[in-house]
């Protein structure tokens, strides 16, 4: 089964559940097997499983818009336990400044930028800066032309400036003013 590895983590950054992923992949491969008569031999197998991978994960996110959103109970200990040997006090002894300002850009606040963008960015976001696919491979995923593509990036990469200029201003990384005059 190709490209399992990457279709999972492709999956996992969609669905941010790793129960979810597995079944996303799952229901992948599975619509991959009942449409392979309709593969084209010697086209992109890579991006004909991102773009199956791709539609289902899109249909099952509408389907499952209103589930209330699941914490992970190893989460909630380790936090727990965080705060219990001193939190914040205690690591910031002995920092760099460089140390202390990657704390206040967290992988948290970047993933909720990338979530409150409208979905057809976020995925043409995924699809391009963290998978890698080309403009042409993005458009046969999502089977749109390569214009909406591009279309769809500049203006999810777009979001994600704003979204995360304002997370910048808010904890004063940057003046308001400059943020403000940052966007387009």
């Amino acid at each position: 089964m190709p490209f399992m590895d990457a279709l999972y983590t492709a999956a996992v950054r969609m669905t941010h559940n790793s129960a979810d992923a597995e079944d996303l992949v799952q229901e992948t491969y599975l619509r991959a097997y009942r449409g392979y008569p309709r593969f084209e031999a010697g086209t992109n197998l890579r991006a004909w499983l991102y773009r199956i991978l791709t539609n289902t994960y899109i249909n099952a996110y509408r389907s499952k818009q209103r589930r209330p959103a699941e914490t992970d109970l190893g989460e909630v200990e380790n936090l727990y336990l965080y705060r219990r040997l001193g939190g914040l006090e205690a690591s910031e002894r002995g920092r760099s400044a460089e140390d202390e300002l990657m704390d206040l850009v967290t992988d948290e606040e970047v993933k909720a930028a990338l979530d409150a963008l409208p979905e057809q960015f976020r995925v043409a976001v995924l699809l391009a800066d963290v998978e890698g696919f080309s403009y042409r491979e993005m458009s046969e995923i999502l089977d749109v032309p390569i214009g909406t593509v591009m279309s769809r990036l500049h203006r999810g990469r777009k979001g994600l400036q704003r979204l995360l200029g304002e997370f910048a201003a808010n904890r004063g990384l940057v003046a308001a003013d400059d943020q403000v005059n940052a966007e387009p």
